[in-house]
């Protein structure tokens, strides 16, 4: 459960920065709630993943599917560049966090 946990908590980090983008100086309301909702669930996640997984794993895989979440969303939604390294380096992540999942 776990690693559930884990990846969970990764989407909501997804979460809290996608509602950044929006909060304005956090005077936006309804984006600054998505963004404290989702930055408490995804910590919160992270400390009950980091129970059974180590630390800095836990923490490298949680980081890392945040930040290629982060990075798809900005492709997708909001036409942020798509260039082939770029997609090169998200895979180079993803490989490295599915590494870690097989050294645990």
């Amino acid at each position: 459960m776990a690693w559930f946990w884990l990846v969970l908590g990764g989407f909501f980090e997804v979460g809290f920065t996608t509602c950044l983008r929006f909060v304005d100086g956090f005077k936006n309301v309804p984006w600054t709630l998505g963004f404290l909702v989702s930055v408490g669930l995804s910590m919160a996640l992270l400390e009950l993943a980091s129970r059974s997984i180590a630390m800095g794993t836990a923490y490298a895989v949680w980081g890392g599917i945040g930040a290629v979440g982060t990075v798809l969303v900005g492709i997708f939604f909001f036409q942020e560049p798509a260039g082939a390294l770029r997609i090169a380096l998200i895979f180079a992540i993803v490989a490295c966090i599915a590494g870690l999942k097989l050294l645990h």
